[in-house]
C-alpha cells in the first residue's frame, strides 16, 4: 500500500515567520502553489490514493483539495488529532523578536526540544482552544494550553493507530497532509528515530513523502519528492 505524507503548503504566517501552532491562518500564493504542484506530481508518478486524512486546519484541508484537484477526489477525514503542535502563548508572536527577547537558546529550545513546552495560556485567552467553536465537541481535558513535540506524539499516534493504519492493513492506499510536527509525530515512529534526533528532522512544505507499507513494514521511497 501507499502511505503519502505531505506537509501543507506555505501559509501566510509561515511566510511573516510568526508561530502558527492551532490558529486558523491560509495559505500564502506560494503555498498554493506547493499545493498544486504536489498534485500535478503524485499524478505524473501514478501515486495512487484510495482515502485522505487531514488536521481540521484550512491550511492542511485547503492544500489537500488544492493536491485532489490537480489528482482524483476522495474520501476525506479530518481529524483535531492531526493539527500542528499546539505553540502556546507563541502563537502569533514572531519567532525573529522572541529571539531578541528571550535569546536563541530559549526559542530554540522551545521550537527543538522533544520534552520542553512553550509558555502555556491562560483559559481566558482566546487562542485557547476551549475559546474556539471548532473544538466544541472536543473534551476540555483534550484540549491543549501548550504542547512539547512529545506531547504532539501522544496525540498523533493514538489516532493514527485506531484509524489510519486500520485503513493500511484493509488494504487502501492513504494521503495524510498535515504539518510540520504532526507528521514529524508520525514520521519517528515509522522510521523509528530517536527522541534525541526526531528534533532535527526538517520536513518542507508541499512535498510529498512516500512509504510503501506491507505487513506491517514501512519502507521509504528515497529521492521521492
Amino acid at each position: 500500500m501507499n502511505l503519502i505524507l505531505i506537509r501543507h503548503g506555505e501559509s501566510v504566517w509561515n511566510k511573516e515567520n510568526k508561530f502558527t501552532g492551532w490558529t486558523d491562518v491560509g495559505l500564502s500564493s506560494k503555498g498554493i502553489d506547493e499545493a498544486i504542484e504536489a498534485g500535478k506530481f503524485l499524478k505524473e508518478h501514478n501515486i495512487v490514493y484510495d482515502k485522505a486524512y487531514t488536521s481540521v486546519l484550512k491550511r492542511a484541508i485547503d492544500t489537500l483539495y488544492y493536491v485532489m484537484r490537480e489528482n482524483h477526489e476522495v474520501s476525506v477525514t479530518k481529524a483535531w488529532q492531526l493539527n500542528e503542535r499546539h505553540y502556546g502563548a507563541l502563537q502569533g508572536l514572531n519567532k525573529d523578536e522572541m529571539r531578541a527577547k528571550y535569546g536563541e537558546e530559549k526559542v530554540h529550545e522551545w521550537r527543538r526540544s522533544y520534552k520542553t513546552k512553550p509558555p502555556m495560556l491562560e483559559k481566558d485567552d482566546e487562542r485557547y482552544p476551549g475559546n474556539i467553536h471548532l473544538y466544541d465537541d472536543v473534551p476540555r481535558d483534550l484540549l491543549p494550553l501548550s504542547e512539547s513535540l512529545e506531547d504532539t506524539v501522544n496525540r498523533v499516534m493514538p489516532y493514527y493507530e485506531e484509524h489510519i493504519k486500520k485503513d493500511l492493513d484493509a488494504g487502501q492506499n492513504i494521503l495524510i497532509v498535515a504539518h510540520g510536527n504532526s507528521l514529524r509525530a508520525l514520521i519517528k515512529y515509522i522510521d523509528n528515530i530517536s527522541d534525541e534526533d526526531i528534533p532535527n528532522l526538517e520536513l518542507p512544505t508541499g512535498k510529498p513523502i512516500l512509504y510503501k507499507y506491507e505487513n506491517g513494514i514501512y519502507t521509504k521511497v528515497d529521492n521521492f519528492n
